[in-house]
């Protein structure tokens, strides 16, 4: 059986998550016998830290680990911080207010028969504003049309991955950015599977700050925006260039032009050709610098405990030797009495 390890986002659920990982010992105790329990703590403001420290103690859960970040982040940025620390063969992410975890086996199942990535997707959604889903939908959209992938639908937040996927992903410069994509277009065995499960709870979502990481996904994850500005401005410079050829024609052809039409024609269309050129070069040389860049990590872990209680070292056949006492060296003295 493999080695499974299930990753929590949570924040502010100080109230429910003794419970939480009480249903996922249930689920995942059937399933495998060797797993761990990964909490990432997204800067919860309640006592979600000491009831934690509680719960890895020695009567709490075992092969429980928590990460509790100093600041607030993006879910796909907290998700990766429980992915690249996780040691399972397969590692499922498992939002509980939104995400069922009943539905895990199905999942591992595929996994197990072959699937490098498999994606669940809930058919029952949280309620948000008007204008939070008509933003999710412009911006799934406009990803759809760039990268060739609907997000919400091709790679939703309940996924569990092969330790594989998580090795490829690793290789790139933003591992937490590009974790929400690239599963879905990296070339892996993928599977889909819908469940319908009534959300818990519906966690507040700012809209500025899902536009704020919408575009910031936009322009990591794809070249097609940046690559839209350089073939705009190549096609103001190509139009710029014809247009001044226009008016050279237009001064050799015709003999009732306006004094200084042409000159000033030739002015303006020769000035925006090289702004077009200067921006075409620098779209370039951008697109360039972002290819080589690496950002420093967008979290940082403040705090961390593990379970007193780690069940795949209690089976691991250790065996303690006593030391062997050394006895000192018989001198001649000793020797001749």
């Amino acid at each position: 059986m493999p080695f499974l390890s299930v990753v929590f986002i949570v924040r502010n659920q100080s109230d429910t998550i003794e419970s939480i990982l009480s249903d996922a010992t249930t689920v995942i105790s059937n399933l495998v016998s060797d797993y761990e329990l990964i909490i990432v703590d997204n800067a919860s403001e309640d006592n979600s830290i000491s009831v934690m420290k509680r719960l890895t103690g020695e009567s709490g859960f075992a092969n429980l680990q928590v990460y509790a970040l100093t600041k607030e982040v993006d879910t796909d940025t907290a998700s990766w911080v429980g992915l690249e620390n996780a040691l399972g063969d397969f590692v499922a992410v498992i939002d509980p207010l939104i995400d069922d975890i009943i539905f895990l086996p199905e999942l591992l199942d595929q996994a197990v028969r072959g699937s490098d990535v498999v994606f669940a997707n809930n058919e029952q959604k949280p309620a948000r504003s008007l204008a939070y889903r008509a933003a999710f939908a412009l911006f799934n959209g406009l990803y759809s049309w760039f990268n060739g992938v609907h997000l919400a639908k091709e790679a939703p937040q309940y996924r569990i991955l092969s330790k594989r996927v998580i090795n490829f992903i690793l290789q790139h410069p933003q591992p937490s950015m590009t974790y929400r994509h690239l599963p879905a277009t990296g070339g892996f065995a993928r599977s889909y599977l819908n469940y319908s499960s009534k959300p818990k709870a519906s966690q507040q979502k700012r809209l500025g700050e899902s536009i704020d990481r919408g575009m910031r996904l936009l322009v990591s994850t794809t070249r097609a925006p940046m690559r839209l500005v350089t073939s705009l401005s190549l096609f103001g410079a190509v139009a710029n260039l014809i247009y001044s050829v226009y008016v050279v024609a237009i001064g050799l052809l015709k003999a009732d032009v306006a004094p200084g039409w042409i000159s000033f024609s030739l002015q303006q269309s020769g000035m925006f050709f090289l702004i077009s050129l200067v921006l075409l070069v620098l779209g370039e040389y951008i697109l360039n610098m972002a290819s080589l860049s690496n950002e420093g990590p967008l979290y940082h872990v403040g705090q961390e405990f593990t379970s007193a209680r780690m069940t795949r070292r209690e089976k691991l056949n250790i065996e303690e030797v006593a030391p062997t006492k050394i006895m000192p060296p018989i001198s001649p003295t000793d020797q001749a009495s």
